[in-house]
């Protein structure tokens, strides 16, 4: 199996590279340049952004926590499904790389390969740029693979996501906790690219649902959407509005669930923990938590265990 994502800086001196490597993948950053025109713009968005970038990094240690995350839900999912498994971490924009993780597969005796989205609901940007790869790499050398591609309302996925949403609330007092505004934020994407058919818009609302239904009756909650780059239309509302929007009537507790994420990073620990939460408290929310991404869960690695014995299933 390879657990595959975008993965993330692990050093202050590796931020440039990556932020060179995500404008570079033409699924991320969607524009008609390619071959050489395509590389020299990324190294010049990427120098431009480099020394912000750097000082968000720099405020949550240093370096994205995404690979020794991710290496732990590999374990954790290797040891789910126990003997003739072998699992690996595999990213597209840091190493290690898939290509790097397809060659040691092989060598490893690997005979053929299992890719398993860490991204649950599928998005033309993220799940189709890591499923290109691996099928290219695997292809390249004989490979076949099956797909985990998404898993928008998996019961076990949706256990393990309101298990977090609880655990948020329980950090309330127990006479608040039905009070306390749930704000499911994730990631966002271009507005066109929804109107192109992509169904991640559609499957983050599923997967909303999904959670509600598992939390108690009546509990207040919306969405929005969050890490917006660029001058084009993106889903809306946008995180940073909504809170104040929330304020403005009368809401006081928020408990922000990063529901697109499988792993906290840098959109979790700083832009939810600490961007959205200035601005939560300056608009007059009082209390304002995050719950954890689903990291080393016992039922995410379950879920995954489960989704990856239907794949082999249906892939013979």
């Amino acid at each position: 199996m390879l657990l595959l994502n975008l993965g993330g800086p692990d050093s202050l001196e590796a931020v440039e590279p990556f932020l060179v490597n995500l404008f570079s993948d033409p699924f991320l950053i969607r524009l008609p340049l390619r071959g050489w025109l395509r590389r020299k713009f990324a190294r010049w968005v990427a120098r431009k952004r480099a020394p912000h970038v750097r000082q968000l990094y720099s405020e949550i240690g240093g370096r994205s926590p995404i690979e020794p995350i991710t290496r732990k839900q590999a374990e954790m999912l290797e040891a789910e499904l126990g003997a003739g498994y072998r699992c690996y971490v595999a990213f597209s924009a840091w190493t290690p790389y898939i290509r790097e993780a397809v060659e040691r597969a092989q060598a490893d005796g690997c005979r053929r390969l299992v890719g398993v989205s860490l991204f649950p609901q599928w998005c033309s940007a993220t799940t189709a740029s890591v499923l290109h790869d691996l099928r290219g790499e695997a292809g390249r050398r004989g490979l076949p693979v099956v797909e985990v591609d998404r898993y928008p309302e998996d019961p076990t996925y949706l256990d393990a996501l309101a298990s977090t949403v609880l655990a948020g609330l329980r950090r309330f007092d127990p006479d608040e906790r039905a009070q306390v505004h749930v704000l499911f934020s994730a990631h966002g994407v271009p507005v066109s690219i929804i109107k192109k058919g992509d169904p991640y818009e559609r499957e983050v609302h599923a997967t909303v649902q999904g959670v509600l239904a598992r939390l108690p009756p009546g509990q207040p909650w919306s969405l929005s959407w969050q890490s917006k780059v660029g001058p084009v239309k993106w889903l809306e509302p946008a995180s940073a509005d909504h809170l104040p929007a929330l304020a403005a009537l009368g809401v006081s507790r928020v408990l922000v669930v990063p529901v697109a994420f499988v792993s906290d990073h840098i959109e979790t620990l700083h832009e939810q923990r600490i961007l959205l939460r200035g601005i939560a408290e300056q608009a007059g929310i009082s209390r304002y938590e995050v719950a954890d991404a689903l990291n080393d869960s016992a039922l995410y690695a379950r879920a995954l265990a489960r989704l990856v014995r239907a794949a082999e299933a249906r892939g013979g």
